[in-house]
């Protein structure tokens, strides 16, 4: 009688996965945005985004991002005893990163930064100036606004949701101006960089926030349909004062300490600020209904309102709120082009770092002929997004210079239509070369799944895409745009045929251009034709070369991996690497 000995195999050995990606300085691993902020702004002093990107790139950081988004923000309508109280209560990771991105300047302090870079308003952990002693004034600073879009790409990477806030106290400081009185009392605590989310009136505070009120539910996008009422309500300190009566459908960051508002007085469409604490320390009449159940985005709280006789203050002319609010909705639109740049260059990273661990079919999936041509297709399309967006942000640090505001004027909603769109397909194809890990929720791999329900919201959020092409016709109409178009791309010039006929192309388009039908092919044609002569500018050969082949010559497919084959894979890829 024989016996069989059995082998008993150990079930539990893990192999071939990817450590995380943690512990990397988001900056100095970035060349593609050192490489944009050399060509953009050639003296700035970039040691605070060295220290930022060690900062996000830190397993702490990654924690705070990963509880932000798992512990999600909680109304409190009513306090046990059943009074009114409107409160929104966050994890304490939420308050963490909203106390990083203060301290990094993200919010206004790109405003108030004098020519050394110090904050008018404060130290650099933000005590505020007392009330009506602000010194804010314009920027003096070289490369204020373009240090600071660099360092918002830097945050997103670990954590965009909890931006929202602060992108829009970044904007605020461009409208709130309309109201002289208000903007010295609030923009010593506006660009303070400090965070204080006690609920309390503004003088009391270290920093402040704002967010806005625009949409309601039958208007959305058309604010020209807005019902809320406000009715006049004497004089004070602050101008004109105000009642409204009213509701907004999206009131984003409702723990903000003001907001701008849209409303109706009989002059038509105005713009208001209304604070959340009065300054008796009572409760202003703003009603939250309910947060928003959010596809992602989910560790900032999005909300309903109700506006019951809330107290106001009118900012800028009477029916000119459109415009006036429109200043602010200008700053976030370049956040969102930050934005979507930001989550491209972390989605491309975690597939850079998985594929060159990982391995398949005898080799490291990175060195898979056609992995490899995903990975540089993705590269190119990254480093053409931070070109952009970063040439952007450098039209707000030359506010005095005729072409820069021209540009500004352009690259706004092109930047913001073009970049946005790509987010998607882009996080998409990104999660794909994880496989399966790149659908799961857990881990590192988990950022992958967060960016990916991240991405369509720049796109939507302050005007998607029709909206854009519209602002971009707009926009048009506004001074000598092609001549500013010819001048941008002049330098290019001789580079690529295929940019030579573009770029050839596009003033005739660009000065004549009369319908609706063509203003998305428009804004496309131009970003891709901005994109390509920055790239020509200030990336590798490789780069630029890969990316006219591709994006303006036809050699390339309807989806990423479809670079031609003589395309310098190896240089591009190399470049990237986290």
């Amino acid at each position: 009688m024989s016996t069989t000995t059995l082998q008993y195999l150990n079930t539990h050995t893990v192999f071939n996965q990817a450590e995380p990606l943690v512990g990397r300085n988001l900056f100095a691993s970035h060349q593609a945005l050192q490489s944009a902020l050399k060509f953009n702004a050639p003296t700035l002093d970039t040691a605070s985004l060295h220290a930022l990107g060690a900062q996000m790139g830190s397993a702490e950081m990654q924690t705070h991002a990963r509880l932000a988004n798992v512990h999600t923000p909680v109304l409190h309508s009513h306090d046990r005893t059943g009074r009114r109280v409107d409160q929104v209560e966050f994890h304490p990771s939420y308050h963490a990163l909203m106390t990083a991105a203060a301290q990094a300047g993200l919010h206004g302090s790109a405003w108030a930064e004098d020519a050394h870079g110090v904050s008018a308003a404060g130290p650099s952990q933000g005590a505020r100036a007392p009330s009506g002693g602000s010194s804010v004034h314009a920027v003096t600073s070289v490369g204020a606004h373009t240090r600071r879009a660099a360092a918002f790409m830097l945050f997103t990477e670990a954590e965009p949701s909890i931006l929202c806030p602060i992108s829009m106290t970044y904007a605020v400081m461009a409208a709130l101006p309309g109201n002289a009185a208000i903007f010295k009392d609030w923009a010593p605590g506006l660009t303070a960089r400090a965070y204080d989310p006690a609920f309390k009136p503004f003088s009391q505070k270290a920093g402040l926030t704002m967010g806005m009120g625009m949409t309601e539910k039958q208007g959305g996008s058309d604010v020209r349909a807005n019902t809320t009422q406000a009715f006049p309500d004497g004089q004070d300190a602050w101008g004109q004062r105000y009642t409204l009566v009213g509701h907004k459908w999206f009131f984003s960051a409702p723990m903000c300490d003001a907001f701008l508002v849209l409303a109706q007085t009989p002059a038509g469409l105005s713009c208001f600020f209304v604070p959340r604490v009065l300054q008796d320390g009572s409760t202003n009449a703003i009603r939250i209904q309910r947060l928003k159940d959010k596809l992602g985005n989910k560790a900032n709280a999005s909300s309903e309102v109700e506006f019951l006789n809330a107290t106001a203050w009118l900012v800028g002319e009477e029916a000119r709120g459109v415009p006036q609010i429109l200043e602010m909705g200008t700053m976030t639109r370049l956040d969102c082009a930050l934005g979507t740049s930001g989550l491209m260059r972390q989605a491309l990273s975690i597939a850079l770092h998985h594929t060159a661990q990982r391995q398949a079919f005898g080799k490291r999936l990175m060195d898979q002929p056609l992995m490899r041509n995903v990975l540089a297709d993705l590269a190119i399309e990254s480093e053409a997004a931070c070109a952009i967006s970063i040439r952007l942000a450098r039209s707000f640090d030359h506010k005095n210079d005729a072409h820069e505001v021209l540009m500004g004027r352009l690259l706004t909603p092109i930047a913001k239509f073009w970049i946005c769109k790509r987010g998607a397909a882009f996080a998409q194809e990104a999660m794909e070369c994880l496989g399966g890990n790149g659908y799961v929720e857990e881990g590192g791999e988990g950022t992958m799944a967060r960016i990916y329900r991240e991405m369509p919201l720049n796109s939507i959020w302050e005007g998607a895409g029709n909206i854009m092409a519209l602002d971009l016709l707009r926009a048009l109409r506004k001074g000598d745009v092609a001549a500013a178009l010819v001048r941008e791309l002049a330098p290019a010039q001789g580079a690529h045929p295929a940019l030579d006929r573009l770029a050839a192309a596009l003033p005739s388009r660009v000065e004549h251009m009369a319908t609706e039908m063509e203003a998305r092919r428009l804004a496309q044609d131009v970003a891709l034709a901005v994109q390509a002569a920055l790239l020509q500018q200030s990336a590798p050969a490789a780069v630029f070369n890969a990316f006219c082949d591709s994006r303006l010559a036809g050699n390339w497919g309807h989806t990423f991996g479809t670079l031609g084959a003589a395309v310098d894979f190896d240089s591009i890829i190399e470049r990237a690497m986290p």
